[in-house]
């Protein structure tokens, strides 16, 4: 018996136009948009290097109210996910690969007053929710490996995410299943099926000509 919330879209401002960030993010979620994604990247722990704290602070001081979701492919975790904490992020979520003690990273963005997750790569065994699927409140699953936008969707990871829906079926836990990698409307579909009910998205959205149109496609995919 499946516990699965209300579908979730959450569109990755990495694939937003800087210029007017601010004005973007209002428009996709006017489009029907629930989530803000965060994708940050720091060129050491992926080969790439994304926003801080500031743009997720300027957001909030543009006036965006909306949940914000954030994910650090950064190494080490504690201190940027705190300024991120005091920034405005409703809820972070990091690699365990790259935090030295993933318990004590976790209880820190929680009494930093956020939500917390964890997430998985590709190659990342699901054995590592053992032991803090209790603690948590997401579970994300990359479907490309971490590091840029635009990749294709790795199908392996239907499987990882199945496994993951059963365990936080077993868990009993209101706990988010997050895919973030090559979704678009041909793989949404399947994610969902999987058992995933909260999807990033950034160029698959943000690359159309109606953010509405394809949101409100995905819901379709998903239902």
């Amino acid at each position: 018996m499946s516990t699965m919330s209300e579908i979730i879209i959450a569109p990755s401002i990495l694939s937003a136009d800087f210029a007017r960030l601010g004005e973007e993010v209002e428009h996709v979620l006017e489009a029907g948009a629930d989530w803000v994604h965060f994708d940050v990247m720091d060129n050491h722990y992926v080969p790439n290097l994304t926003i801080g704290p500031m743009v997720c602070k300027s957001l909030r001081e543009h006036g965006i109210e909306a949940f914000i979701d954030v994910h650090l492919m950064i190494e080490p975790v504690d201190a940027l996910a705190a300024d991120f904490a005091t920034a405005g992020a409703s809820l972070i979520s990091f690699h365990p690969e790259a935090s030295n003690h993933v318990h004590r990273s976790i209880h820190a963005i929680k009494d930093a007053g956020c939500q917390v997750g964890l997430v998985l790569n590709p190659a990342t065994n699901v054995n590592v929710l053992d032991s803090v699927l209790e603690d948590i409140d997401l579970v994300l699953i990359m479907s490309v490996n971490p590091g840029f936008g635009g990749q294709s969707f790795i199908h392996s990871s239907l499987e990882k995410i199945a496994a993951v829906r059963s365990l936080i079926d077993q868990s009993g836990r209101s706990i988010r299943l997050e895919v973030d990698g090559g979704i678009n409307k041909d793989t949404i579909a399947a994610a969902a099926q999987a058992g995933a009910d909260t999807f990033v998205a950034g160029s698959a959205i943000f690359n159309s000509e109606n953010y509405a149109e394809t949101i409100s496609q995905f819901r379709e995919k998903t239902a």
